[in-house]
Formats: structure tokens, C-alpha cells, sequence
């Protein structure tokens, strides 16, 4: 079971660096449950205003490259999560711009597959 977590996980942040939202939103739970925080924003409420949110960022972000170091993983019957550092790189008015948040990403099985419930970044000042 973890290694299914852990590749949706990974599905996650390519469909991120691709800015693929078919593919976000085969990963995320469309419930009215889901809850995301980008770093430094709101919490945002279900899955309209996570699907909104997501096809502002791909819209307003040229170049985005995410590696992560897993610091922890826990896996149970219907829900897991994954806590992990975010290497962002963007370009940023023609500027590589390098930065890290502390992620958490939970998940909850429903109907056999694993999905994404809730994302919550923020920035690591250093």
C-alpha cells in the first residue's frame, strides 16, 4: 500500500510541473471535503476552489521543476500521508528562482483508489 501512495504522490507533483489539470484532477477527491493550502495563501474548500486554484497557478507559472525528500510516509487502511520537503525551481522573469516548503499531502482510499484529500505547503525561510 505505500508504494501506491507514494506513486500517487509522485503523479501529484508531475502533474504540477506539466501543468496537466486532466491529470490533477484525476488525483485529487472531488469531495467538498478536500481542503489545499499554498504556502502563504487561504485555505481553500472543496474541490471547485482547489480546481480553480490550480488552473490560475498553471496559468500564471512558466517554467516550474519539483523534486521532494520524503521525511516520513504513514499508511493505514483508507488513509495515509506523506510529509516531504518541496524543491521548487521556477523562472521567474527570465530569473531561476530556487525555494522550499514543508509539505503535507493526506490521502484517503475511496472506492479501491487512493486520492488526494488534502495539500498543505509552506515556505522554509532560511
Amino acid at each position: 500500500m505505500t508504494s501506491e501512495v507514494l506513486a500517487i504522490n509522485t503523479a501529484f507533483y508531475r502533474a504540477f510541473e506539466k501543468k496537466d489539470i486532466e491529470a490533477m484532477k484525476a488525483i485529487w477527491s472531488h469531495g467538498t471535503g478536500s481542503l489545499c493550502v499554498h504556502p502563504g495563501r487561504k485555505t481553500l474548500r472543496g474541490w471547485t476552489e482547489i480546481c480553480n486554484s490550480w488552473e490560475k497557478i498553471f496559468q500564471n507559472t512558466a517554467y516550474i521543476e519539483i523534486n521532494v525528500d520524503i521525511v516520513t510516509t504513514e499508511v493505514t487502511d483508507n488513509i495515509a500521508y506523506v510529509v516531504l520537503i518541496e524543491n521548487v525551481f521556477q523562472v521567474l522573469g527570465g530569473r531561476r528562482i530556487e525555494a522550499q516548503s514543508m509539505a503535507t499531502n493526506i490521502f484517503q482510499k475511496l472506492g479501491g483508489k487512493w486520492y488526494l484529500v488534502h495539500h498543505h505547503g509552506s515556505p522554509i525561510i532560511r
